[in-house]
């Protein structure tokens, strides 16, 4: 018996973002230098522009980190199977460039993390079994448990963004319905 590298898109970005919280549990502020996404572009340089889909990579602490890959590595691999590779990755750099871009014009505050992205991969799971001409059950429950949640959570004093989740919910339910659309044109 042989492990395998079934995801790799997934696992990758899994990886590469517990790289840089390791890194920066022993240089602090390395996570907070690199892999936030600015607050504002005024005067900005290519490495404010990248960051525009490096911040996904950066988190708070392990436990920020944790709590999102759970629901990356239990929903991604599935998805990375139904869609393929290029199609998922394309979907995590839009969903962080859409989600940055807008967090950049709308508000003052930095962003970090890959919880919009983590709301992408939610939303768009539950169009795994949709067939023409009809919406899934799941996803109005998601849908509505989700916008619930979060619209609940606005209200919260915290650093966290509900409208980087919304976003990527958004994201999330727009590729859901063009990839199903494809796919019965096909």
């Amino acid at each position: 018996m042989r492990i395998r590298y079934n995801a790799p898109v997934i696992l990758t970005f899994t990886l590469l973002a517990a790289a840089v919280q390791a890194v920066d549990q022993f240089a602090p502020g390395f996570a907070q230098s690199w892999f936030v996404c600015p607050a504002r572009l005024t005067d900005a340089g290519a490495l404010d522009y990248l960051r525009l889909f490096l911040y996904p990579l950066g988190h708070r602490g392990w436990l920020h980190l944790v709590s999102n890959f759970a629901f990356v590595l239990l929903i991604g691999p599935v998805l990375e199977e139904k869609h393929r590779s290029g199609p998922i990755f394309l979907m995590l750099l839009i969903t962080a460039l859409v989600t940055g871009v807008l967090n950049v014009l709308l508000f003052n505050t930095g962003l970090m993390g890959a919880s919009g992205i983590v709301f992408m991969l939610i939303l768009l799971s539950s169009f795994t079994n949709i067939r023409s001409g009809e919406i899934p059950l799941t996803f109005v429950l998601v849908v509505a448990v989700f916008l619930t949640k979060e619209l609940l959570g606005a209200f919260a004093v915290d650093d966290v963004s509900q409208f980087a989740h919304l976003l990527g919910g958004f994201c999330g339910s727009l590729f859901g319905f063009l990839f199903t659309r494809r796919a019965r044109q096909a």
